[in-house]
């Protein structure tokens, strides 16, 4: 029953707090606070029976509940955990506890509704991490970005409406054809063996034609990418991130993008792995696309929060390039990089708040000197800044590392292009930073420092990112029996310039 708590409590938690938001301004804190806190200690409990990560390398379910919902539609109720799903778990939780502090005297209006939204989308987000049955996977998936919808509406800035409406035409277009592949999927597997399901673990395997293959791969693959967000579907992400508040923004950056690549590991290849195999060039040549693109394009922004955003598609250009690298090396540094990117761009957005908070604008033109009389929050920006370029010693820096090791065995040209990305994230890094705390400032800013509540959170994200920079063998000890189950799966494996196709006894042969 506790992946069914860990969805049921923040539904309930957001209940609360809008119904007893209508009379007091505190307490939906308070009660969304209490509520994520108890999801995270749950997951913290689970992890701890694994101590470094020990146990979970055969990849088998931690906890599993599967119970029948609508039979006649083969339609089961069927929740999983396991080493990668519960890292993704307890980066929700534990973003989802910045987020409300982050908020708690940046939202003043509806307060009690502001956090019913959020509550729920960080539900529907865990669902997503810890659904295996695929109607119930896209029920989370719908779950999740309506109330976001409405953070970014009802709380966001000045063109919150076009933002929301952009945000809410890509997501929704791109999850229909999600939906139609789902649908897809689920009669090419009842014209091969007469059963109707869509139950994830009987649905790999799936027998099909190449071209049918690849145009369900698209149709899963495309929705990923939109919310990954790879180029050219990533023109909603920076309307959507500046104009959020910045709960939202975080939830965006942290969370959401991370939906995306999950399903591409989870599912996109693992359920049609001929077909990812023969998409991956195309695959590759977006992620550096996308590495290189989104870096030019964040040095060119004026706008802190728009800056932020652009580095969030080349950060995450990193990932998609180790989910189709697809060994063992690139899969496990795309999983480091997303909870690092989680951790250090939530981190960055909640700064950009609370100076917009303070000095009421983004721009950072009109910023400058900040580190005079705020010191404590120009230090936490440069180590967000420099985890961000992927300073050693930093769980970024383990994670893009990890990858082009990985990718490099698949393709040295790509590799080599992509780690130029790191130049281009040193400059616009240091620019940032250079541009908002050091130099002249522009007119008598005088910003007040950060408060005790705002450097504890601070504090947490920092512990976190160092740790992992100095070791993350326990967050590769956890995944990684979840990411060789799935790479067994797909019954293909990466070795140099080809891919092989691995026999159940072991051995690789070349199909050629």
């Amino acid at each position: 029953m506790i992946l069914i708590w860990l969805i049921l409590i923040p539904l309930a938690g957001g209940l609360l707090a809008w119904f007893f938001g209508r009379g007091n301004d505190r307490l939906p804190r308070w009660i969304s606070l209490f509520a994520l806190v108890i999801d995270f200690i749950l997951l913290l409990v689970l992890w701890m029976r694994y101590p470094g990560g020990a146990g979970l390398t055969n990849g088998s379910w931690l906890v599993e509940i599967n119970l029948q919902w609508i039979p006649r539609l083969g339609i089961t109720f069927h929740l999983a955990m396991d080493g990668l799903s519960l890292l993704l778990a307890m980066l929700t939780a534990f973003l989802g506890i910045m987020s409300v502090v982050a908020s708690w005297t940046e939202i003043r209006e509806r307060v009690g509704f502001f956090h019913l939204n959020l509550m729920w989308s960080l539900a529907g987000i865990t669902g997503v991490f810890l659904s295996m049955d695929l109607f119930l996977f896209y029920f989370f998936w719908e779950l999740m970005l309506v109330p976001m919808y409405f953070l970014i509406a009802l709380w966001g800035h000045e063109n919150r409406i076009y933002a929301a409406v952009k945000f809410f035409i890509f997501t929704q277009l791109s999850g229909l054809l999600m939906l139609a592949a789902i649908l897809g999927l689920y009669f090419v597997h009842a014209q091969g063996t007469g059963i109707y399901t869509f139950d994830y673990t009987q649905l790999l395997g799936t027998t099909m034609d190449s071209s049918k293959g690849m145009l369900l791969m698209l149709g899963f693959a495309i929705a990923f990418l939109v919310k990954l967000p790879a180029v050219p579907f990533h023109t909603w992400l920076p309307d959507a991130h500046t104009e959020a508040p910045t709960a939202g923004s975080v939830i965006l950056a942290g969370l959401l993008l991370k939906t995306g690549a999950y399903g591409l590991i989870r599912f996109a290849v693992p359920l049609f792995p001929q077909a990812a195999r023969d998409f991956t060039p195309v695959a590759m040549v977006l992620a550096v696309i996308g590495i290189l693109y989104g870096a030019v394009l964040a040095f060119a922004q004026t706008d802190l929060k728009r800056l932020v955003a652009y580095t969030s598609v080349s950060h995450m250009g990193f990932v998609l390039l180790g989910v189709f690298a697809w060994n063992e090396l690139a899969l496990q540094g795309a999983v480091i990089q997303m909870i690092c990117h989680g951790i250090s761009t939530g981190a960055l957005f909640i700064i950009v708040g609370a100076l917009q908070e303070r000095v009421h604008t983004r721009d950072m033109e009109r910023m400058g000197g900040i580190w005079t009389s705020a010191p404590r929050m120009g230090a936490v920006g440069l180590l967000f800044g420099l985890a961000s370029l992927g300073l050693p010693g930093l769980g970024n820096f383990v994670g893009e590392f990890l990858v082009l090791i990985g990718a490099y065995s698949v393709s040295i040209p790509l590799t080599v292009i992509a780690a130029t990305g790191l130049v281009f994230a040193t400059v616009y890094s240091l620019w940032m930073i250079q541009q908002t705390f050091f130099g002249p400032g522009k007119g008598d800013l005088k910003v007040p420092d950060l408060k005790t509540r705002e450097m504890t959170t601070m504090a947490l994200m920092i512990a976190v990112i160092v740790w992992i920079g100095l070791y993350p063998q326990p967050i590769i000890n956890t995944a990684k029996g979840s990411l060789n189950r799935m790479q067994q799966a797909t019954g293909i494996v990466t070795s140099g310039e080809k891919i092989f196709y691995r026999l159940p006894s072991g051995a690789d042969h070349d199909p050629q």
